[in-house]
């Protein structure tokens, strides 16, 4: 029978990072993964960074419903068509406000027979876990009903940190095991129980938030990222971006996590939407996302005329 693992968590704690180590992990085994992402605006901005070492028809991309709520049928659906494979692991990572233990309680009705009952997996960033504010709530709904806690953002944090949050974990979820990233062996998740551990009421409105994307042009450095991002107001949780950088051929890749910090790679291929940028949060709408844009555009224009001007300024 195929295992079924979804992977939760609160934005930015590192879910695709653990989604790609999952994958790169079975694939070395000899096992067969099918990869489905899901995200408010354009999962294939994700999806598009795994086909580098997997076939671009095993990976599935869900965008625009929360797989919590309205998106589990179409999610339930697409698991039961994923096709027959020796050694078949289906690995499923869910948007970073995802109500967790709604997820496992409606994922698991329907399923082939030839499926394992779904077990999740959550990771939590130690950095900023129960820093988010009113999203506190939330965060910590996403781990109690995981069979496996997954701590990621540990370099240099201090031993007292580490210890309060693994105790609090086990507070939460006290049937979990709890690990680092580099500690997992992915021969033995497959073999995990789902969890029986008693949740928390949690009221599922909470995890309904605003999104939006919108067309991102060119920018002439990546200066303009870093304008983009901070032009962007705190209440944004969540922003994604990929386009072109000056005269290079290649696409980049850059994202805002919730704490603030931004950080930029190279996109593997060509968007297949198109250079986008998106945001996932309270006062999410295009008309900012365009505003940040443009001043961005006209910080670059200004900064390119001072330069000029100083630089052949007359005697």
């Amino acid at each position: 029978m195929e295992a079924i693992i979804t992977v939760v968590g609160f934005l930015g704690a590192g879910k695709t990072t653990l989604l790609k180590h999952l994958m790169i992990g079975y694939i070395d085994k000899g096992w067969k993964p099918f990869i489905i992402l899901n995200d408010y605006e354009n999962a294939n901005l994700d999806a598009q960074q795994f086909i580098e070492q997997i076939e671009p028809k095993q990976v599935k991309a869900l965008s625009g419903s929360c797989i919590c709520c309205s998106g589990i049928n179409e999610l339930r659906d697409f698991v039961n068509r994923i096709p027959k494979r020796t050694n078949g692991i289906t690995l499923i990572e869910a948007n970073g406000t995802s109500d967790a233990c709604s997820l496992m309680s409606f994922l698991g009705v329907g399923l082939n027979d030839r499926f394992l009952p779904p077990v999740q997996i959550s990771v939590v960033d130690v950095k900023n876990w129960q820093k988010r504010g009113e999203h506190n709530e939330l965060e910590a709904n996403q781990i109690q009903v995981s069979s496996l806690i997954v701590l990621t953002h540990i370099e240099n944090i201090p031993l007292d940190r580490l210890t309060f949050v693994v105790k609090e974990l086990h507070k939460l979820n006290p049937l979990a095991e709890i690990i680092n990233m580099d500690k997992i062996d992915v021969s033995l998740i497959p073999k995990l129980s789902p969890s029986k551990n008693n949740a928390q009421k949690f009221e599922h409105l909470k995890t309904h938030w605003s999104s939006c994307s919108t067309d991102l042009p060119s920018l002439p450095n990546s200066n303009c990222i870093y304008d983009i991002c901070n032009a962007l107001p705190k209440s944004v949780l969540r922003v994604k971006g990929c386009t072109q950088i000056g005269n290079e051929e290649g696409y980049t890749y850059f994202e805002r996590t919730p704490n603030g910090e931004v950080h930029v790679r190279p996109f593997n291929g060509v968007p297949i939407t198109g250079s986008k940028l998106l945001t996932i949060g309270p006062r999410s709408e295009p008309k900012l996302l365009e505003k940040a844009i443009k001043m961005s555009l006209l910080q670059q224009n200004e900064n390119e005329f001072k330069h000029a001007t100083t630089k052949y300024k007359p005697y």
